[in-house]
């Protein structure tokens, strides 16, 4: 698909044809501390479609990852629901597989015993889960590393590992919590690339947290923008730019259009959160610099 044949009416029309495979309705999150109560996720409503990329972005506070910790069963919710398939979310599931910034490997497994550990808590023979692992592990790129412990891996490898762990238990949705957060900028452009590549090729659905703009527009399908105290859906805006997708369409008027949309959306309350930011002095010099060689 191309600039020339990309319809984006048919496409998310496509999209919201498909099943909905996660649904939140009046969704809120309060913590205690105390006798005082914060209110992180305020009565969200979201329907995500099957194979939607979704990334949600937002002023830091605003519950992005709250909202990922609910969906992955991490945490109890306040009150609302939270459904896939239909079925409420009651803790932890194979079918939602999570990947954090941190690099959340297990240090004394190797790469191939680390994808290994979800087949073998699920119940799978030794032979099974180190065949579906070696599949993974071919499909991240990393065969020749299968014995290497993470402490000898790079950042992305780490990810890529990460990932394979949590696609090895062939979950419905895959939550990541600013995975890329960590990695300096090409090895991020590249983990970019691979994971809008593995998206395509397989069955899943991706719910992404990023605070970073372009990373959630060069991504997603739909951007849902949350807005702090309390943490509440500003809007959702649909990614009408065509897939597959490379880098070089962040240097297009299209993208460029997008990313001051979005740019407003989040920014905007960032400034009224802290209006200080909005008039930063100017640093006087205190000490003269020589120019004497």
């Amino acid at each position: 698909m191309n600039d020339s044949t990309f319809n984006s009416a048919e496409y998310f029309q496509k999209i919201y044809a498909r099943p909905v495979i996660l649904e939140a309705k009046q969704l809120s999150q309060v913590f205690k501390h105390g006798k005082t109560e914060r209110t992180v996720l305020n009565q969200l409503d979201l329907k995500i479609h099957k194979r939607e990329f979704i990334c949600v972005i937002g002023p830091s506070g605003c519950g992005k990852s709250t909202l990922s910790r609910v969906i992955a069963g991490l945490d109890p919710y306040h009150s609302g629901e939270i459904l896939v398939d239909g079925e409420a979310i009651t803790g932890p599931s194979p079918e939602r597989g999570m990947v954090f910034q941190g690099y959340t490997l297990f240090p004394w497994k190797t790469v191939k015993e680390n994808v290994m550990f979800g087949p073998r808590m699920k119940g799978a023979s030794q032979m099974t889960a180190e065949a579906h692992a070696r599949e993974w592990i071919n499909i991240i790129g990393l065969d020749k590393y299968e014995n290497q412990y993470p402490h000898q891996l790079s950042g992305g490898m780490k990810q890529r590992v990460a990932i394979a762990r949590a696609l090895v238990n062939e979950p419905k949705i895959l939550l990541m919590d600013e995975p890329f957060g960590a990695l300096d900028p090409h090895t991020r452009q590249k983990m970019q690339k691979h994971l809008m590549d593995l998206w395509q090729n397989i069955d899943i659905t991706i719910i992404f947290v990023t605070h970073d703009m372009d990373e959630a527009i060069l991504l997603a399908d739909r951007i849902v923008a949350l807005k702090a105290n309390p943490g509440e859906i500003k809007e959702i805006i649909e990614v009408d730019l065509p897939r597959p997708r490379s880098l070089d369409l962040m240097t297009t008027p299209a993208f460029q259009h997008l990313r001051a949309r979005v740019d407003q959306l989040v920014h905007a309350q960032e400034d009224e959160l802290d209006p200080s930011l909005q008039d930063l002095p100017k640093i006087p010099r205190m000490t003269q610099v020589s120019t004497d060689k």
